[in-house]
């Protein structure tokens, strides 16, 4: 049974090394790391960017790529992070992806100026390895349990995941919409969810195709970005409205709001990208 299959999949730490617990999250976030700078040493190449910037710019997506996700994280955190500071600090888990985006974007183009190449191309080539990472990364939220799945649901891949890091019964507490429908108000570890994670590893692998296929093909500089921003966007908007985070504005979560933001700077470049390259032409 597929819901069978996939709940077993949910292990937090794969495998033991002596006193070394090798974990499912830091083993995929390594691996979506290392396949995204594989895709991007392939784009600089072809662009004339170089394959050592290509790695330049993954070491500094790993290094502020965390550092922004877990900085964000404890900012949403606050409460716990002055309650647990050290704790909360150096946990493996609690990544806000978005986050890591901005501190990450920031820290690559800066390098891209610093080197004199246009920033546009730059993060032309980058966009496909940006989701095909993203993607990869994301089954390391499934396979550990992290808290970052869906909403119960009786579909036959739902997946149990009380063998996770953040079990249902934790996961679910401060929504009065979902532990009101169980007795005590408490929702069983063993529920099955919609596994989010993976609905976005699909997404983001189906997105990473379609700009690998335009990428050569889609002028001027930086609309591969924009489509890559619009993409990005609408799939996790999308998927918000099944998954497991406080609504904060008109009924969106934090995500959703900064998808939004997305989506309108990926519509707006298509539009004005164009228009400014034939005014430029003139």
């Amino acid at each position: 049974m597929l819901s069978d299959f996939l709940s077993k999949t949910v292990m937090p730490v794969l495998f033991r090394i002596g006193p070394l617990n090798v974990y499912s999250y830091g083993l995929m976030m390594g691996i979506g790391f290392l396949v995204a700078n594989y895709a991007a040493i392939k784009e600089f190449e072809r662009k004339g960017l170089g394959a050592n910037f290509a790695n330049e710019v993954t070491i500094l997506a790993v290094v502020f790529g965390i550092a922004g996700s877990k900085i964000l994280s404890l900012i949403e955190n606050w409460g716990d992070f002055l309650r647990d500071p050290i704790g909360m600090a150096f946990s493996p888990g609690g990544l806000t992806w978005y986050g890591g985006f901005v501190l990450a974007a920031i820290m690559i183009l800066w390098a891209a100026r610093r080197k004199h190449f246009k920033m546009l191309s730059v993060a032309d080539a980058l966009a496909p390895a940006l989701m095909l990472g993203y993607a990869v990364a994301r089954l390391g939220c499934h396979f550990s349990g992290d808290g970052d799945y869906g909403l119960p649901t009786n579909l036959p891949w739902g997946v149990n995941y009380s063998n996770g890091i953040v079990p249902p019964s934790i996961a679910f507490r401060g929504f009065p919409q979902i532990e009101s429908h169980y007795p005590g108000g408490i929702v069983p570890n063993n529920t099955l969810l919609h596994p989010t994670p993976i609905y976005e590893f699909f997404a983001g692998v189906a997105i990473f195709f379609l700009l690998w296929r335009l990428r050569k093909n889609l002028k001027p500089d930086g609309m591969l970005f924009m489509v890559y921003l619009v993409m990005a966007g609408l799939e996790r908007l999308l998927v918000e409205f099944i998954r497991l985070n406080p609504r904060l504005l008109f009924g969106l979560s934090e995500a959703q709001l900064v998808s939004v933001v997305l989506i309108a700077i990926g519509v707006m470049g298509l539009i004005f990208l164009p228009r400014k390259t034939e005014s430029a032409s003139r």
